[in-house]
């Protein structure tokens, strides 16, 4: 039986369970549980990570943990009683664990590693708490650890700013809000700005001496030098070294390293500088002989110098070598490092063996402290202290120092006899009362343990040395009295022995008989003489001698001998017990002289502060002593020397003495009468300060009140227990007296002087630290009062001093942080007060920063929850004073601009910021009678207004993102939960006094906009954060969107026929609200509109406004990336709603207008399908085809469906800037003249619109039309950017404007050169299709053709496509697929290559028209594309596959023109026929016939400088035929059987045998032109081809064509070799063949070799060059190169390895034989076979293009006899209607006769006109260069031209139409000469030019209507303008001119006009 758990109620899972049993609950070891009930070894209950699921699992594998319970019941929670910081520790790791590994993921290696070292050190700190055995101190230490852990992770991840109170989590309800600010603060600007150190040590380590001869041991000696005041700063750090250079005691690091502690920063300058002095320890000369002598003395060496700047950068410096420098002469040695710092080069030189210091020098910031915690290892180790000189700037109590320190500084000594200078040497020693030398009080600097004497240096043959060395002498006090320093001179004899000769001494006593030390200083010692070392042995007969010059004791007259030399000395006392000072002394022992205690106590004012605090309780001691003694007589002296000692400690030196004197006070102090004498005095002094006119004394008086007041206190409650009370009522009455004088003069105002104002606001600045002693002895209402009364008393008049009025301000800030506010009876007497001043300021506007530190302090002790009523009642004083100006201030502050400098825009963000805190604190507290009274309070309705829009418009900047640092979102939260429940009281005031009647419409509006950017916040969005954040925010404050949701509902209800001034203004902010996912309020905000709907279609009839603005706001708004695919549903109502409301729909449906709002609901769902794929894509980094593609489709979707024509107009430079930004040129400036099209040649002003200026009309479009021009000129659409061209020209020309029609003259002349001289790539075309469910709306399920980039090939299209849809599956197959793909959750994608088919074929049929103007008609305004797939229809013949083999050719139609707006466009219709073997074959030959005789062409005019394309062709046709390659056909096709079974054919099969008769004929003659041309090392390749091609004649059962070619090369019995006789049904249509200029010379690798035959079959797995394609087993289709031009043209195979990678799952070639998608590849190495070896420049093919698609235009030309025929045939057949060509003027041409002979023209014309070159009778005269075209390779072979898998089928129907080239452009060629007319007069044999414009402007009749730009179609101009004339027949040819047979061109809808944009 489950029973309902009482203990059991929290636990971790130590196990994973997998809950496999009926009801388990499936749990995973870590995670939390909170159990409900317990049954025999099981618990149920829930994991706190998904508490909906319930379930059971075994309570073993669950550890219990203890917990407390809230609510216990169906709701309880439960929270675990651990220590806080564990509980945090654990949900923070729980919440990084899943961030880690997206840092992963993400790639942020760094990161990754550095956060997983922080976790672990966490688990670790983790453990040591919960083990349990840590002390206080440790845990404190460990916690600390852990939170500064906590917070680098949670900044580092981007996480909030956790609010902490001594480590812990700080729950915002348990304290007031200005105090969780303040908390957030410190932890932000701790974590913002690292306070600066103010203390910083030096770092030294020495490392070696880098010297080329050392060989002897040295001392280097470091200290710290200021050369602004030439004085050392710093002891001394000492260390020696041996004789490599090295530490001496290297196991002794605290010998080699030292810190120069207590630098303050402002020794951190460039002028203070690191000098070390290095002495030599050895012979007096460096080079003397070792014989010389024994005596080791100490000489200088070398010295170095560093600035202390150079380690400002704060980085450590290792091993830096500093140089040694020596001085030119010994005797300036004492200044070296001075002369190296002024760097006065001639005094000193580097050292002779170039010597180099090794030093790691390292500055530490911070305390000593500190310092010790970060650098354990450095303290571990062991490192030397090196002190300041002197103490450092601040003096802590109890220090305890007594060092002297000496500097020897020089001496003045005789020659003593000799002719050479002596060699001095010092040696000194201390030597006490008794005569006995003190051990070990000699210090040479830290590092070096002291020693009992001291030796000089030595300076070489100088009687006046200077040594400036400094000692330290740290002798203990008890030492002092008696001793004295002896200094011994010797000479030191550099002879052999080298003994030192004593030849002096000096001496000086460290104390005089008065006690007091030697004074500071320098002094000068007399050197008295001595030979003997014995004399010096009894100290007393010396000591009677005078030691200094002017002292002398005795009048003995031998002293004076002594006084010719001398020995100068410095002394400096460190001590803080023994003094110099005289006077000092003299008042310590006053009761000795009583007469001299008044001069005493005027001197301590001249004392040395260092003086008096070392003798702090002693002088205290003095003054109250010399008071009792005579109060009367000398009370106002010891009260002025007792306030001097008081201010003293203000100074910060002697700061930390403070406590010491508190101590004196609450411990030594005595005086128990003493308050009477200081009250009296000060009283005095209060009263006088009026009348004073000099102020300084009493300030310094007022200045030291807090610790007379203490003195006073103690004093009194001495006298107190002393008396037990007596006189307490004169005590209060003098306390009270003393307070009324006080208040009197504050209350004066200062006039002229503001000497008086100084000395109040010195009173008040120390006025709040007398509360606290006056607490000592009077109630804390008394208290309260009296300092009312005073604080009360101050002038409120805000003219005075400014700097009064801060003080005043500062005397409030203190009381309100004093002791005595917090107590709640005091706090209400005081409270008033303080609101009263705190208003002035605010009012004001003046300190604001010191007023919200006073109102921080004021909300911080009203806590939260306090339902006191006290607190209650200090809240409604607080309301009604302050509210409204706090309200004000908050406004003012936020309205202004922030200050530039970083720390004053820190001070303003936190006085904004405490406002802010305050404001919400006091809102929080106030309860429902507050909010009551406070709107009662208001007299009129305008009052109540004026508050209320105030108040909103405080809480829209509440709201702000910025008010706030980005990780406060404790703060947000609380603010907004603040904010939420201030509104929900306010609103009931707005529906009471704004409704009906009184109704407001702007207060009713500020309302609104409040309650919409409330839920838009950012902060609240719960579906953005992690789980555990969401539940937290869930608990504390539940969803405050969906409660303000229901508000803004409520009121929308309340306002009743109101609701019409709010539509449409609050649709869009409205709608903003439903586009959060949130279910409920989605739910609560939709029906609004309906509402808003309803009301609008009442007013006026519809909602056309609410449509337009609802459109409007939703494109805004989902660009921004709100919204998402539930709402659309939820929009359409496809799902039923959740809670009270019905969906939208079903309210609609009820409705009379219906209709209407149901066509909304589906326009707006429609436009948000494409809105939604618009923002997925524009999500992506780079420009693609789905960002293009989205865009053109939303900007249909404006412009057809909602004719929203700025919108349209604003997607339109939308899609512009996209295809800048690819450089998609031709594309964008067709997206332009969209925009050009709506606007018209008219001066109608325009407004300013997105980049455009106000201008007129006419203007706008010149400057589109300049840029369209500009583009099309980069995207080289010459021909389109020249049409434009002339109609601007055309606008120029009308207004006169002759300048600029220059230009625009020069600029359509330049583009027409560019035409000609410029290389220009054409690109392939590709059929994408796109199914299943997964993609965006606008492509989902749908075809398209694209447009690819230069040089762009199908493997690298498939790429980019895939890599634009990375989850896409590509298909493998090019079959349509079925439903199941179209109804897929997935992405397919179907790609293969397509040929475009150009409309028009008149410019590409005409002779004469160069390759560089053809190109682009090749591939511009292409509507249809085709691709073919051949298959086998019935049996295959093994033996030949060409019976069955039939060929399936689908015809694609576009929506649009390709190149258009876009690069791709959507697939309108397809067409699917199919080609019997028969019409395959005869449409192989043609191709390869034309081929062939376009060789020849080339060859015979010398177009070819190497004629191995020629060669290779005959070759292939050739060789396949004698091995069976036309027999193939004559075995399929001319057989009996064939004839029989297929009446039908019977003239196709005609039309073939005639193929192939005119391919013997062709061939013959191009072996003809082939032999005058082949060079002599092929003639063996000649002669074979020769012999081969008699036995292929033969086989073909054809005889001789001897007659023929006597006549002409081209004289055939049965007529002319005709490229395209129109004799097919149906399946064939009359389409032209074309000429493709091949160029590039990227194109020429894609020549594929197959040796054998064009009939080579493409089947096999790798393709081999076979030499009889007809004796191949493989099946092939003649036609399958035609489906796919990239491939067709070679494009790269990939390598084996990759065939599965994905890049090659659309359809590898090799492995389907029969594709449609993928023909023949081709290796590089037989590509190259074939390529030109001559100049590259010249014009090739594309090998892989079939020959109609490349060959000339046959008509006419001397290649074909009925020529003339033809060309009249296909005129007219209505099918083929001329593309655009710039117009020329027109010619009228005569069609070609047949005739039998060509002659040569005599003359030739011009090159633009020339046709194609005829062949002239015999084949070695030369020709004249005709029409350039080039070598087709068909698929890699030069065959009969009937292999279905070498070449690309040509027409829709056998016929003239074009196949898509390379995008190679075309160089200059070579100038053709006219061809000569044929049997008539010399004229060129063309048609009429009648060419329409680049672009057409008729749609057509299948499609959907989409205009072209009507910018491009050239208008039909009556009259000719005033200029040079223009080729106006040609021109209104064009407008004539109809693209295909229809009825008649249908009209273009007229341009709108553009409604001011």
């Amino acid at each position: 039986m489950w029973i309902p758990t009482e203990h059991e109620k929290y636990g971790v899972v130590i196990a994973s369970f997998r809950g496999t049993v009926p009801y388990g609950l499936s749990l995973e070891i870590g995670d939390t549980v909170q159990i409900l009930e317990k049954c025999d070894g099981w618990y149920r209950g829930f994991a706190l990570k998904n508490p909906n699921i319930k379930g059971i699992f075994p309570s073993s594998y669950v550890h219990l943990k203890n917990a407390c319970v809230k609510n216990k019941g169906q709701f309880e929670m439960v929270i675990p009683t651990e220590d806080s910081v564990i509980t945090e520790m654990t949900s923070t790791l729980r919440d990084w664990g899943t961030m880690w590994k997206q840092l992963y993921v993400r790639n942020e290696g760094d990161l990754f590693h550095r956060l997983w070292h922080i976790m672990n050190e966490i688990l670790d700190l983790r453990r040591q708490v919960l083990v349990g055995h840590l002390t206080h101190d440790r845990m404190k230490d460990v916690k600390r650890h852990i939170t500064a852990r906590l917070d680098w992770g949670n900044e580092q991840l981007g996480l909030d700013l956790v609010p902490r109170k001594e480590y812990a989590m700080v729950d915002p309800e348990d304290i007031s809000i200005t105090e969780l600010y303040r908390l957030m603060e410190h932890r932000h600007r701790k974590k913002d700005t690292p306070v600066q150190a103010s203390s910083h040590h030096l770092f030294v380590q020495m490392k070696s001496l880098m010297c080329s001869n050392l060989g002897e041991e040295l001392e280097v000696i470091f200290s710290l030098f200021d050369s602004k005041e030439n004085r050392p700063i710093s002891e001394r750090f000492f260390l020696r070294l041996n004789r490599n250079g090295l530490p001496k005691a290297p196991d002794k690091p605290e010998r080699q390293c030292s810190l120069f502690v207590d630098l303050g920063s402002s020794e951190l300058r460039k002028d203070i500088y690191i000098t070390v002095h290095i002495i030599r320890i050895g012979r007096m000369g460096a080079g003397e002989k070792k014989n010389a002598c024994n005596v080791q003395y100490r000489r200088p060496f070398g010295c170095a110098v560093l600035s202390i700047a150079d380690l400002l950068t704060g980085e450590t410096k290792d091993d830096l070598i500093l140089k040694v420098y020596m001085c030119n002469t010994e005797s300036e040695w004492y200044q070296i490092h001075e002369n190296i710092i002024k760097k006065l080069n001639a005094r000193y030189n580097l050292t002779g063996s170039n010597a180099g210091l090794a030093v790691s020098l390292q500055l530490l910031h911070g305390d000593i402290e500190q310092i010790r915690r970060e650098y354990s290892s450095v303290f571990s180790h062991g490192v030397s202290i090196t002190r300041k000189l002197g103490f450092s700037n601040i003096i802590m109590p109890g220090e305890m120092r007594n060092d002297l320190y000496i500097t020897i500084e020089r001496g003045e000594f005789e020659k003593g006899g000799k002719n050479v200078a002596r060699n001095v040497d010092v040696t000194m020693f201390i030597v006490d009362s008794s005569g006995q030398t003190l051990k070990d009080f000699i210090s040479f600097g830290s590092g070096e343990p002291p020693a009992s004497e001291y030796h000089s240096f030595v300076l070489y043959h100088n009687n006046s040395p200077r040594w400036s060395e400094l000692l330290k002498l740290p002798i203990p006090v008890d030492k002092f009295r008696g001793a004295h320093i002896r200094f011994e001179f010797r000479h030191c004899s550099t002879k052999e022995k080298g003994e030192k000769k004593l030849f002096g001494f000096s001496f000086v006593p460290l104390m005089q008989e008065d006690g007091r030390t030697l004074p500071d200083g320098t002094h000068e010692l007399i050197v008295h003489k001595c030979e003997e070392s014995t004399n010096l042995r009894d100290i007393t007969r010396y000591l009677k001698l005078p030691f200094s010059k002017g002292i002398f004791l005795g009048n003995n007259n031998q002293t004076m001998k002594a006084t010719k030399e001398s020995f100068w000395i410095t002394s400096f006392l460190c001590s803080t017990k023994l003094t110099q000072n005289g006077d000092m002394l003299d008042l310590l022992k006053w009761r000795t002289h009583p007469d001299k205690i008044t001069g005493c106590l005027s001197k301590l004012k001249e004392i040395d502060g260092s003086e008096i605090v070392k003798f702090l309780q002693d002088t205290l001691d003095t003054l109250f002593g010399i008071l009792d003694e005579n109060s009367q007589k000398y009370g106002s002296k010891v009260f002025d020397s007792l306030v001097h000692i008081i201010n003293l400690l203000q100074d910060s030196k002697f700061h930390h003495f403070k406590p010491v004197m508190d101590t004196y006070i609450e411990s030594h102090f005595a005086g128990a009468l003493a308050y009477r004498d200081l009250i009296k005095v000060l009283k005095w002094y209060v009263d006088r300060i009026t009348e004073a006119e000099r102020q300084e004394h009493i300030q310094e008086v007022l200045k030291a009140q807090e610790y007379i007041f203490k003195y006073i206190v103690q004093s009194r409650r001495l006298f107190s227990l002393a008396t037990g009370g007596q006189n307490e009522d004169e005590f209060r009455c003098c306390i009270q007296e003393l307070l009324m004088s006080v208040r009197f003069f504050l209350s004066q105002e200062s006039k002229g002087s503001g000497a008086l104002s100084q000395s109040q606001a010195v009173f008040l600045s120390s006025f709040p630290a007398v509360y606290s002693e006056l607490l000592k002895l009077f109630d804390v209402r008394e208290v309260a009062n009296l300092v009312q009364d005073t604080l009360g008393s101050l002038p409120t008049i805000m003219h005075v001093d400014d700097s009064l009025q801060a003080v005043k301000l500062q005397c409030i800030g203190k009381t309100v942080e004093s002791q005595l506010y917090t107590n709640p009876d005091s706090r209400y007497i005081l409270l008033p007060v303080v609101l009263h001043h705190l208003h002035i300021h605010l009012q004001e506007q003046k300190d604001l920063i010191m007023c919200a530190r006073i109102l921080s302090n004021v909300f911080c002790l009203i806590k939260k929850n306090s339902s006191e009523k006290s607190v209650l009642e200090e809240i409604d004083v607080i309301v009604t004073s302050l509210l409204d100006i706090l309200l004000r201030t908050i406004l003012e502050i936020t309205s202004r601009p922030q200050p530039s400098g970083s720390t004053m825009r820190l001070q303003f963000q936190d006085v904004t910021g405490e406002f802010v805190a305050c404001l919400l604190s006091l809102l929080r507290q106030m309860t429902d009678r507050h909010y009551q009274q406070l709107l009662d309070s208001f007299n009129t309705k305008e009052e109540l207004r004026d508050f209320l829009l105030q108040i909103f418009t405080v809480f829209r900047i509440l709201i702000r993102p910025e008010m706030f640092p980005r990780d406060w979102t404790v703060m947000r939260l609380v603010a907004n939960n603040v904010i939420i429940t201030t509104v929900l009281y306010l609103s009931d005031a707005l529906r009471k006094n704004f409704l009906n009647e009184n109704f407001d419409y702007k207060i009713w509006d500020s309302y609104f906009y409040l309650a919409v950017i409330f839920i838009n916040q950012l902060c609240l969005q719960l579906e953005m954060f992690t789980p555990s954040k969401k539940k937290k925010v869930l608990e504390k404050y539940g969803d405050m969107r969906v409660t303000m949701g229901c508000e803004i509902f409520s009121m929308w209800q309340n306002l009743g026929e109101h609701k019409l001034h709010f539509i449409p203004a609050l649709i869009g902010p409205f709608l903003e609200v439903t586009l959060i996912p949130q279910p409920d309020l989605r739910n609560v905000m939709i029906p609004i509109f309906h509402d808003m709907m309803d009301w609008e279609q009442r007013r006026s009839g519809n909602f056309k406004q609410v449509e337009a603005k609802l459109i409007d706001k939703l494109d805004s708004l989902m660009s921004e990336g709100k919204g998402d695919e539930t709402y659309r549903e939820l929009f359409n109502s496809i799902i039923p709603l959740f809670g009270p409301y019905p969906s939208l729909l079903k309210k609609i449906e009820r409705e009379t207008w219906r209709e209407s709002g149901v066509s909304l609901i589906a326009t707006v769902t429609r436009l948000m399908e494409r809105l939604l794929d618009y923002r997925d894509c524009m999500k992506m980094g780079e420009v693609d085809g789905k960002k293009i593609g989205c865009t053109v489709s939303l900007l249909n979707f404006y412009k057809t469906e909602l004719n929203k024509e700025e919108m349209y107009i604003r997607y339109i430079h939308k899609l512009y800037d996209l295809h800048l930004k690819a450089q998609n040129f031709t594309e964008a400036a067709y997206t332009l003249l969209l925009y050009d099209e709506l606007l018209e040649w008219s001066d109608r002003p325009l407004r300013e619109f997105l980049t455009y200026p106000m201008q007129t009309e006419w203007q706008r479009k010149e400057h589109l039309h300049l840029t369209i021009i500009q583009n099309f000129d980069r995207g080289k659409c010459w021909e389109n950017g020249i049409i434009l061209c002339r109609k601007i020209a055309e606008q120029y020309e009308s207004y006169y404007d002759y300048r600029n029609l220059s230009k625009m003259r020069m600029m359509e002349a330049s583009l027409y050169d560019k035409i000609m001289d410029q290389q220009r790539l054409e690109p392939e075309f590709f059929r994408v299709g796109f199914y299943g469910k997964k993609f965006p709306f606008f492509l989902r399920n749908k075809e398209f053709v694209c447009r690819g980039h230069d040089y762009e090939r199908l493997e690298a299209f498939q790429q980019r496509m895939l890599n634009e849809f990375p989850h896409a599956i590509a298909m493998q197959h090019a079959n349509q697929p079925d439903e199941t793909i179209f109804q897929a959750e997935a992405q397919y994608l179907q790609i293969y290559a397509v040929t475009p088919i150009p409309e028009s074929q008149e410019v590409l049929q005409r002779e004469g028209v160069p390759d560089n103007i053809k190109s682009f008609y090749k591939v511009n305004h292409i509507w249809k594309f085709r691709y073919d797939r051949p298959f086998h229809k019935g049996t295959k013949d093994k033996e030949n596959e060409f019976k069955s083999l039939w060929v399936e050719r689908t015809s694609l139609y576009l929506v649009q023109s390709l190149p258009g707006i876009s690069r791709w466009f959507e697939v309108e219709k397809r067409e699917v026929v199919e080609m019997s073997p028969l019409e395959n074959a005869i449409e192989v030959l043609e191709n390869k016939n034309q081929q062939l005789k376009t060789l020849i062409s080339q060859c015979q005019t010398r177009q070819m400088q190497n004629i191995n394309p020629l060669t290779m062709c005959l070759n292939g046709v050739i060789d396949a035929a004698v091995n069976g390659g036309v027999s193939r056909y004559q075995e399929a096709f001319f057989v009996k059987e064939y004839i029989l079974n297929h009446p039908e054919d019977g003239e196709k099969i005609a039309r073939l045998r005639e193929l192939m008769l005119e391919q013997a004929q062709i061939l013959e003659f191009g072996l003809a032109v082939h032999e005058k041309f082949v060079p002599q090392d092929m003639r063996p390749l000649h002669k074979k081809l020769v012999d081969q091609f008699f036995v292929m004649k033969s086989s073909l059962g054809i005889q001789e064509f001897s007659a023929c070619i006597q006549a002409s090369p081209v004289h055939f019995p049965n007529g002319s070799p005709r490229v395209c006789r129109n004799s097919a049904p149906a399946s064939m249509s009359p389409d032209g063949t074309r000429v493709i200029p091949r160029r590039s010379p990227l194109s020429y690798p894609a020549v594929n070799r197959y040796s054998s035959s064009s009939l080579s079959s493409q089947a096999s797995a790798e393709p081999s060059p076979s030499t009889s394609s007809l004796s191949s087993t493989h099946s092939a289709s003649p036609n399958v190169t035609s489906s796919a031009p990239s491939s067709a043209r070679a494009s790269p195979l990939l390598s084996d390895k990759h065939k599965h990678s994905r890049e090659n799952s659309c359809l590898s070639p090799r492995e389907r034989p029969c594709s449609a998608i993928y023909p023949t590849p081709v290796e590089p190495s037989q590509r190259m076979l074939f390529n030109h070896i001559g100049d590259g420049a010249l014009p090739r093919s594309d090998p892989n293009l079939s020959a109609p698609e490349k060959a000339v235009n046959p008509t006419p030309s001397s290649w074909s006899l009925d020529s003339g025929k033809e060309a009249k045939n296909m005129s007219d057949s209505g099918k083929l209607i001329s593309p655009p060509v710039p117009p020329r003027p027109t010619q009228t041409a005569s069609p070609a006769r047949h005739t039998t002979s060509v002659s040569p023209s005599p003359a030739g014309r011009s090159p633009l006109k020339g046709s194609v070159q005829s062949f002239t009778p015999s084949p070695v005269e030369y020709h004249s260069p005709g029409l350039t075209s080039n070598s087709p390779v068909l698929s890699g072979s030069y065959s009969s031209g009937i292999s279905s898998l070498s070449r690309c089928s040509t027409s829709e129907t056998s016929g003239f139409e074009n196949q898509v080239n390379e995008q190679s452009a075309p160089v200059p060629v070579p100038v053709p000469v006219p061809a000569p007319s044929l049997g008539g007069p010399e004229e060129p044999v063309r048609k009429e030019s009648k060419t329409p414009p680049p672009y057409s402007v008729y749609e057509r009749t299948l499609r959907r209507p989409v205009p072209l730009p009507h910018s491009l179609s050239i208008p039909v101009t009556s009259e000719p303008p005033a200029l040079p004339p223009k080729p106006l027949a040609a021109r209104s040819g064009l407008e004539n001119g109809t693209r295909r047979t229809e009825p008649g061109p249908r009209p273009r809808p007229l341009p709108r006009k553009v409604s001011q944009l």
